[in-house]
């Protein structure tokens, strides 16, 4: 492209040059043979004048006088009274002479009569002639270098940028979604790198999110994994006992479902086409179906899960994500605490506040202003869960915060029921 620019300006250039330069080049040869012919007129005429005073005063013309003021002519003056012109100056210069060479003519005739003819050599301005020429072959040679250079360098200013924003897409395609942020003070160029800028912010967001979701959904997925797999377990354990069986394939299939509902909302808030719609919710069976599958998995801890506080609830929430967060929260003091598990339910008039808290040690003072920043956890563990139960929370309009950092103590402030009353009502 860029030879295909500087050859094209090129071109353009000399043929500018050359509609230019050639008549100027004519106009001016032609500007100084007419000159040449007016200076010989002036001549002429000076010594036209000149040769009726010398007939008036002495009655003939002295031709010598005009071989030394006018070299290098041919004079020929021929007086009114028909007698034999006289000449002065160089003879070969006369158009009779044979071989005579290019001359420049100019004549004049006076008041008495007396006729002038003055020729010169055409050389002397052949010379002036070159000399404009060759001044205007200059000026057309540098006219070109100079297009040529103001060429080479807007070429190499309109195809760096296009160089470097194939670079830039080059980088998009390999992967690699960083703005790259360059600027070149073309406009069109200026809208293509702002174009793939933005798309490359585009991209950078979209592997985020599938990446978020990918660590997200292996999280989340996990303990309702955990929870099937205990219920199989006890399946085949209690084979024999068609009851049990019946009640651990129920539950089984509880948790089936669980998992379809989580993939679904992970799946949603990924894509950003599912937007929370949040309803009254009764907190009781809610909490019941929580402690009914953590409490196997703390039993075998020898530990326990106890709720307590206000019964007969109703806040504004949806309620399979109100489920992924109390989980986060127990499954968060399963792992990192000790003791009993309490899940407090608490009115406090126009809002509830869910607390969630164990007997273990607590969480250290460099992480409790951290504790829901992605990826910071305090064992072994992701730093997925609580970063998620946050963002969860906070897409319905409620709120999750570390209230007590020992023994560590979490609470869910959500939105009173419907009509700001946060009692189930009960029969009059």
């Amino acid at each position: 492209m860029r030879r295909r620019m500087v050859f094209s300006t090129l071109v353009v250039t000399v043929i500018a040059v050359m509609l230019l330069g050639l008549p100027l080049g004519a106009l001016t040869y032609q500007l100084i043979h007419e000159e040449a012919a007016r200076q010989l007129q002036g001549e002429a005429e000076l010594i036209g004048a000149e040769s009726d005073t010398m007939l008036e005063l002495e009655g003939a013309v002295d031709t010598a006088r005009f071989e030394q003021d006018y070299p290098q002519r041919y004079i020929r003056v021929s007086p009114s009274d028909g007698s034999e012109p006289v000449t002065a100056g160089d003879p070969d210069l006369s158009p009779e002479a044979p071989g005579a060479p290019d001359t420049v003519h100019g004549s004049t005739s006076t008041t008495l009569g007396t006729q002038v003819e003055v020729w010169a050599s055409s050389d002397n301005y052949q010379n002036s002639v070159i000399r404009a020429w060759l001044g205007i072959a200059s000026l057309s040679l540098l006219a070109i270098g100079v297009a040529v250079g103001l060429s080479m360098f807007q070429a190499r200013r309109l195809t760096l940028p296009l160089m470097d924003l194939a670079a830039t897409a080059e980088r998009l395609g390999s992967g690699v979604a960083t703005p790259w942020g360059h600027r070149y003070g073309i406009p069109e160029a200026d809208r293509v790198a702002e174009v793939l800028d933005r798309s490359a912010e585009r991209i950078a967001g979209l592997i985020a999110t599938e990446r978020h979701f990918a660590t997200d959904a292996s999280h989340q997925l996990r303990t309702p994994l955990t929870a099937l797999t205990m219920r199989l377990e006890e399946i085949i354990a209690v084979a024999d006992d068609p009851q049990v069986v019946r009640e651990e394939g129920e539950a089984a299939l509880a948790q089936t479902e669980r998992l379809v509902e989580t993939v679904e909302s992970l799946l949603g808030r990924a894509r950003k086409s599912q937007n929370a719609e949040v309803e009254p919710v009764e907190l009781d069976p809610l909490l019941n179906n929580l402690q009914a599958e953590w409490e196997p998995v703390l039993q075998q801890e020898r530990r326990r899960l106890l709720i307590a506080g206000d019964p007969g609830l109703t806040a504004m929430t949806v309620p399979a994500d109100l489920a992924q967060i109390l989980a986060t929260l127990v499954e968060n003091a399963y792992k990192h605490g000790a003791g009993k598990v309490t899940i407090r339910r608490i009115d406090t008039g126009h809002s509830v506040r869910i607390e969630v808290s164990d007997e273990g040690e607590g969480v250290p003072d460099h992480l409790s202003g951290r504790i829901f920043d992605r990826e910071v956890s305090g064992d072994e563990g992701t730093g997925l869960g609580l970063a998620l139960a946050r963002h969860i929370a906070e897409s319905e309009g409620a709120r999750i915060e570390l209230v007590q950092s020992r023994p560590a103590t979490f609470a869910v402030f959500l939105p009173a029921g419907a009509d700001g009353l946060s009692k189930t009502s009960g029969p009059v």
